[in-house]
């Protein structure tokens, strides 16, 4: 039974390293009962004895009633009893829940769906650590189930694992290593049984079994020992620079996969890069004007109610790129003024699993390796077979310059594009269509209402850019407009795209990349650039890009506003932003005021982007070291430092308070009822006291402790005569002995000077006949403290003996007597 409720407390110690990953309390509450269930049914099991090979199916049917009474009671026989309904909702819960961790990013909103999942996986987890530990007694396998669940939040996220979470963990399994090995020596015969810290006064005894005693402690200081290694080391170490297994990129099938192409989830694809600890250049590009443009790699059409999706491209063979001039795209009409630009981009050869084209919008030709095929409807580019990995390409854009007066004039054209775009779920708040028709109100045409949605993002609605939100289910959409405003690129353009549905403006979401930055004589653009932002369709010039994400310093840092969105300058010394497509970072073309930034950021950026950091904000590896041996140094002197302030606080002055019964003299002093007289005053007791733990703890430290049997006057003549004192250190000794059996002994101890000189004599003379070697190590690393911190250390190991040893009922001895 030992054995089962310690699998229990590790695998539920190992599950709270899953708290970074969710929102909310309800995962741990679920999560806590469903270890409890396993555990109440191994108990059960081995009360019954059944066989090793039913404690598993055991804990199977209890876990299933547990997950029905909380999460499908109503469909249950008396609340309890699974039916067909039951399982039907639970099946469909874990469905959802499936589909809700796909969607979402760390911290996963609090569903039931994800809750549930998350009980179910950690009771498995617990009746595999059960199974092992106690029904086939390999504890040590065991730590193999616990390991999966530290590996889920160390792939998902890219921060490392809390320590305190760690150490948990680890006391849970080490908790279940002693267990199993006291039960194993427990069955060894009779022993008998002598308190091991206070064996000397301790009555023999025998019982039942080994002493597991000593196994129990020294299997506690090995584990303690471990876990403070495993921690302390890593912090104390410099951060190394990773190697080139890092990777970055989307999923997808790989080549030679057939003709399906598997669709990653754009949205945890844009929130990993931006999540990463370092940036790494993903692609640099140049291209014939010399112009930074959005690269984009995804469409998100369909709005579901939680979050913007894709269509499956599809890409017949007549749509190949290597067949010449790819489809034309939606929406272009003749009124619209053509800019034609050719660019050439490179992709790093770091980056995997990458089936999608970075791209400018609209693409008109490409040239590059491999089966690469257009998706008609949105451009997009992809492959079934090749990656992008290291290719070199070139493609062609016609893009569309528009102006606003050219927008403005298509207003009473109606869009042709697919129903799709405008669809939204039914079960949208209506707070959120308000919002949209209270900002339109007085918008006369589609683009006029387009730059006041955008106006409200970025200027009016008091947003705020961060990366620690969460993705688009209504009431995170709702709590983004109407109440915290608080979120990165996602949120942005998936609320504006959803804005802009309610208005009528067909719109969808783009992923990909903003042009980057300058480096050279190319445009670099790195994992930090990770941008998305929506696009609406006007028909006459098809897909514009809008951008309401805050850019620079407090925002997405590359992020630029379009031209043709921004209010019409009022004079020659003021224009807008450059639009994604036809921007240009000349010195000599003014900017924005919102999007101005400074030359150190743009410095900064520039080197990001190669993989560095600016000097001033760098730490050499060389100051690394140094704070990792400053902060060991400073750990290694606490010993030290302790011994100091003991020092300090004995022999300050006469008065001083014995906090602790640390030495024999004040024990004796504190217990003897018949001890010195009610005149002598507190504090002479106590500097007297306290002058004699000062005397022990010198003696201990040089090597020269003090004998059980000898009274202070044989302890001054012993030391007197054996290591020679001159007449002042034999006097000084003689002195602190006197005045300890005086105020011990005496009626009237008399009077009791000051005894810091005496003690310092003594001290003296005591290390004049050491090593060097000694008296370093007793200023270093002083014995008594070490002392002290070993015995402060075996009484709570003596109270975590107290825990174990506590029993829910009484032994069969007990009975009988």
């Amino acid at each position: 039974m030992r054995l089962t409720f310690a699998a229990g407390v590790a695998t539920f110690a190992a599950a709270l390293m899953l708290y970074p990953l969710f929102q909310g309390g309800a995962w741990f509450w679920t999560s806590l009962g469903a270890v409890l269930t396993v555990m109440a049914a191994g108990l059960l099991s081995s009360r019954l004895s059944l066989p090793a090979w039913a404690a598993p199916p055991a804990a199977l049917v209890a876990t299933w009633i547990y997950l029905t009474v909380v999460f499908a009671a109503g469909k249950a026989w008396v609340l309890v009893i699974p039916t067909k309904a039951s399982v039907a909702e639970l099946g469909r819960l874990l469905g959802v829940g499936w589909a809700d961790i796909q969607r979402f990013a760390a911290p996963v909103p609090q569903t039931d769906g994800i809750t549930l999942l998350t009980a179910a996986g950690v009771a498995l987890i617990a009746i595999a650590v059960d199974l092992l530990a106690a029904r086939l007694r390999r504890a040590a396998l065991a730590g193999l189930p616990l390991l999966a669940l530290a590996t889920v939040p160390a792939t998902i996220l890219p921060d490392p694992i809390s320590w305190p979470a760690f150490i948990l963990a680890a006391l849970g399994f080490i908790s279940l290593l002693i267990a199993d090995g006291r039960e194993r020596v427990g069955h060894w015969g009779k022993a008998v049984l002598v308190r091991r810290t206070r064996a000397a006064t301790s009555q023999p005894a025998t019982r039942n079994g080994a002493d597991t005693n000593g196994l129990r402690l020294s299997g506690k200081r090995i584990g303690f020992a471990a876990i403070a290694l495993a921690v302390g080391v890593p912090a104390l170490l410099p951060a190394m620079e990773p190697v080139s297994f890092f990777t970055f990129g989307v999923g997808g099938t790989g080549p030679g996969k057939g003709n399906s192409i598997s669709i990653p989830n754009p949205v945890a694809f844009l929130k990993g890069q931006l999540d990463l600890p370092e940036r790494r250049v993903v692609l640099t590009y140049t291209n014939n004007d010399d112009k930074p443009r959005y690269l984009r790699i995804y469409a998100l059409d369909t709005f579901d109610g939680q979050q913007f999706g894709m269509t499956d491209p599809k890409g017949a063979v007549q749509n190949r790129t290597d067949n010449g001039p790819l489809p034309a795209p939606p929406g272009l009409g003749p009124q619209a003024k053509i800019g034609n630009v050719v660019t050439k981009i490179q992709i790093s050869d770091e980056i995997t699993k990458l089936q999608f084209l970075p791209l400018p919008y609209p693409p008109r030709e490409i040239q590059a390796d491999g089966d690469w095929r257009a998706d008609v409807d949105t451009l997009m580019v992809f492959s079934t077979r090749d990656e992008a990995a290291g290719l070199d390409y070139q493609v062609a854009t016609s893009e569309p310059q528009p102006t606003p007066e050219l927008l403005e004039s298509l207003g009473g054209t109606r869009p042709t594009t697919d129903p799709r775009y405008l669809k939204l779920p039914d079960n949208l708040p209506p707070e959120i269509a308000k919002l949209a028709s209270d900002l339109t109100a007085d918008a006369k045409t589609d683009y006029d209402a387009a730059v006041k949605l955008q106006q409200f993002f970025t200027k009016d609605g008091g947003f705020t850019y961060n990366l620690r939100t969460q993705g688009q289910s209504n009431s995170a959409l709702r709590d983004f407009l109407l109440r915290d405003r608080v979120g990165y690129c996602e949120q942005f353009a998936a609320s504006m795209a959803v804005l802009a549905r309610l208005v009528g403006i067909p719109s969808r979401v783009a992923i990909g990349y903003t042009g980057g930055t300058k480096v050279g004589d190319r445009w670099q653009v790195g994992t930090n650039d990770s941008h998305s932002w929506p696009e609406l369709y006007f028909e006459g010039v098809g897909w514009l890009p809008f951008e309401p994400t805050p850019a620079g310093s407090l925002g997405q840092g590359s992020a630029r506003v379009p031209e043709y969105t921004q209010p019409r300058p009022r004079s020659t010394g003021e224009a807008a932003t450059p639009t994604p497509g036809a921007t240009s970072s000349s010195a000599d073309e003014p900017v924005a005021p919102q999007t101005r930034r400074n030359p150190r950021e743009l410095d900064r950026e520039g080197v990001v982007a190669t993989g560095g950091l600016p000097p001033d904000d760098s730490m050499p590896l060389i100051a690394k070291i140094g704070i990792g041996a400053g902060a060991l140094l400073l750990l290694l002197l606490i010993p030290a430092g302790l011994r100091v302030l003991t020092r300090n606080r004995r022999v300050r002055t006469l008065s001083w308070k014995v906090s602790a019964p640390t030495d024999e003299l004040t024990s004796a002093l504190a217990a003897d009822a018949s001890g010195p007289d009610p005149a002598v005053p507190p504090s002479v007791a106590a500097s007297v006291a306290a002058g004699w733990a000062e005397l022990d703890d010198v003696l201990y430290d040089y090597g020269m402790a003090r004998r059980p049997s000898e009274t202070p006057r044989a302890l001054a003549r012993r030391l007197a005569q054996q290591y020679e004192f001159d007449a002042e250190s034999a006097a000084a000794v003689a002195a602190i002995a006197s005045a300890v059996e005086r105020v011990l002994f005496a009626r009237d101890p008399g009077e009791i000077g000051p005894m810091r000189k005496d003690l310092r004599k003594v001290r003296q003379a005591l290390a004049a006949t050491v090593s060097r070697g000694r008296r370093v190590r007793a200023v270093l690393l002083p014995p008594s403290t070490l002392r002290r911190l070993r015995a402060l250390g075996e009484r709570l190991l003596d109270g975590f003996d107290l825990l174990e040893n506590i029993r829910l009922r009484r032994t069969a001895a007990q009975k009988g007597s």
